[in-house]
């Protein structure tokens, strides 16, 4: 497998980071992923954005020639993998870069930021979108700028292996007795035949699939409001769905042992998976 690693594309287990990274010392660093379709960027400037909001948020500053450079980086890399046909990802992180000596606060001398790429083949979880999946409910214990799409995951991955561990898929994240989202994806709910989401703040990462889903939602004359559904008022929704990039729309049909409505995928849920996936695979999805 090829990567690329500040300006080299090298075989995996060739490619290295300085002890001194901050992205390795301090997960100072952000990342996007991108999904890949016949050798096409789906949604490549709404991740592109994003992953500038990032720098910005995190004050990184990525030379303006490397960063207009990412696209065509990522389609080399895809050739170079055999990943142009059929579906794949595209990885990119940029940390702050290596420096010394270990300092809390920025580097006083200016370094250049890492940038690493990797693709890999995509096959999308067909089983889980036709049945639909199950949670558990978990604090949601994550810092207060969850709007940034940083390297520092630890309370996700904690919370997908609490849901490993209790024999569940993924969990649903609760902070102050309302559903955020999902350790790897954002969350539709419907009540009383209205989309329910929770509102784009910095409780939550505004999802590149979420704002494509918004559209569709609007598209489709699907009522929808951007409100949080609270804890336990899970028990009176007719469905909830998750979205993401690698997710799609992801029916969950059972949280904590107990069906959602009536434990199968909704209608409303049927729909806008029929709509994403037409736009997705025509080349045609918006956020």
């Amino acid at each position: 497998m090829i990567v690329y690693l500040n300006g080299k594309f090298l075989e995996q287990q060739k490619a290295a980071v300085s002890v001194a990274d901050r992205g390795f010392i301090f997960g100072d660093g952000i990342y996007e992923v991108i999904r890949v379709v016949e050798g096409k960027f789906i949604m490549e400037n709404e991740h592109l954005s994003r992953l500038d909001e990032g720098l910005n948020g995190l004050r990184i500053r990525l030379d303006e020639d490397i960063r207009t450079s990412i696209p065509e980086i990522g389609r080399e890399l895809l050739k170079k993998n055999g990943h142009l046909t059929g579906e794949a990802t595209v990885y990119l992180q940029v940390t702050r870069g290596a420096a010394t000596p270990r300092t809390h606060e920025f580097p006083i001398d200016p370094v250049e930021p890492t940038l690493f790429m990797s693709t890999k083949p995509f096959k999308p979880h067909k089983k889980l979108h036709e049945m639909g999946t199950d949670a558990i409910t978990l604090p949601d214990v994550r810092w207060m700028r969850c709007n940034l799409k940083t390297i520092n995951l630890l309370p996700n991955t904690l919370a997908k292996q609490a849901a490993k561990d209790a024999g569940v898929n993924s969990a649903v994240m609760i902070r102050d007795g309302v559903i955020t989202e999902s350790p790897n994806a954002n969350i539709f709910c419907v009540k009383n035949g209205v989309l329910h989401t929770f509102p784009s703040s910095n409780y939550i990462l505004n999802g590149i699939t979420r704002r494509a889903v918004l559209n569709i939602a609007s598209q489709e004359e699907i009522p929808l409001v951007q409100e949080p559904v609270r804890l336990e008022e899970i028990a009176i929704i007719e469905e909830l769905f998750f979205s993401g990039t690698t997710t799609d729309i992801q029916p969950v049909t059972v949280i904590d042992g107990k069906p959602v409505g009536n434990g199968k995928p909704g209608p409303v849920t049927r729909k806008i998976q029929k709509a994403y996936g037409k736009m997705l695979y025509s080349g045609n999805l918006s956020a």
